[in-house]
């Protein structure tokens, strides 16, 4: 079972990342009718296959001359590892690279029974067709030229993946800038309705108790700051001084949300946004409004 040098493993490790790269780019891209780069990494590698590969390959090896149990271990093991690469993900980064939570008999979203049936098939297919000819591949080639190219392709990988690392976080850092400057804007729309209501001015607007979405709510603001404005013009005595002073901090405090709110979107470089475009499923519980902002925001900026 453990016959292979820890460079075999490596290079058979980067040989399944990058045949689940192709898999899934070329899956994606037909269904879109588009090129679609797909994965966490920048580069033709998903990690997750390339682990998944391995994982079947050492869970089934015991069981390799029983084809129930080869599935079986195939079944627990990767699903399993999705199950685990998925919660550590969404921790990490507070994003969902995957979903289930629309199929049935889904757990938190992360695995479903029938992506559970697939492994199984999967590990089959893996173990007992894809790996031989690949096995075969691996061994043939000379040690030396084997460790020089599996030295090259674990450099270029972990820079690779350190570079995607450093966008994912970056990406949860913008996001939670976003999350937290709507809800100033909350503060400061109950603010102004109570100023609004103690001067009898406008009572309605006291009524909008609903929750209102990033791009309502400044709207909103504009709205109210535009009416306290025009109450002062008519009446410059409506608001007395203290009140007039916490209306200009709350405006002051609005004009540079709107300044960071345009910020946020400009910080999207190249690589976030290729991130979310070769995501098309990536989705936010936690930052759910303001992610699918982002990704308006970059669909937007394709469309020029």
């Amino acid at each position: 079972m453990f016959h292979y040098s820890m460079t075999q493993w490596l290079f058979f490790f980067y040989t399944y990342c990058f045949l689940g790269w192709c898999f899934e780019s070329a899956y994606v891209s037909i269904c879109t009718r588009k090129f679609v780069n797909r994965g966490f990494m920048r580069g033709p590698f998903l990690p997750i296959y390339g682990s998944g590969a391995i994982m079947m390959y050492v869970v089934s090896m015991p069981f390799q001359h029983n084809i129930v149990l080869t599935y079986l271990a195939g079944c627990v093991g990767a699903t399993a590892l999705e199950y685990i690469t998925g919660v550590l993900m969404e921790s990490l980064f507070h994003i969902r690279y995957w979903d289930y939570s629309h199929k049935k008999f889904n757990f938190q979203g992360y695995i479903c029974p029938s992506s559970t049936l697939a492994w199984g098939f999967f590990t089959i297919l893996m173990t007992r067709v894809i790996h031989r000819p690949i096995e075969q591949f691996v061994l043939n080639i000379p040690r030396g030229v084997l460790g020089y190219a599996t030295f090259f392709l674990t450099i270029y990988i972990v820079a690779d993946f350190a570079l995607s690392f450093k966008t994912a976080l970056d990406l949860r850092s913008i996001l939670a800038k976003m999350q937290k400057a709507k809800e100033e804007l909350e503060h400061m729309q109950k603010r102004l309705d109570v100023i609004i209501a103690f001067n009898n001015e406008e009572k309605a607007q006291k009524q909008q108790e609903r929750e209102l979405r990033a791009g309502e709510l400044t709207e909103s603001l504009g709205q109210r700051f535009m009416s306290i404005k025009e109450t002062i013009q008519r009446t410059p005595g409506a608001y007395v001084d203290s009140v007039r002073d916490e209306i200009a901090d709350l405006r002051a405090r609005y004009n540079i949300y709107m300044e960071n709110r345009k910020n946020y979107k400009e910080m999207l470089d190249f690589y976030k946004r290729d991130m979310i475009r070769n995501n098309p499923n990536m989705s936010s519980g936690e930052f759910k409004e303001a992610f699918e902002e982002l990704k308006n925001a970059v669909a937007d900026k394709k469309g020029k």
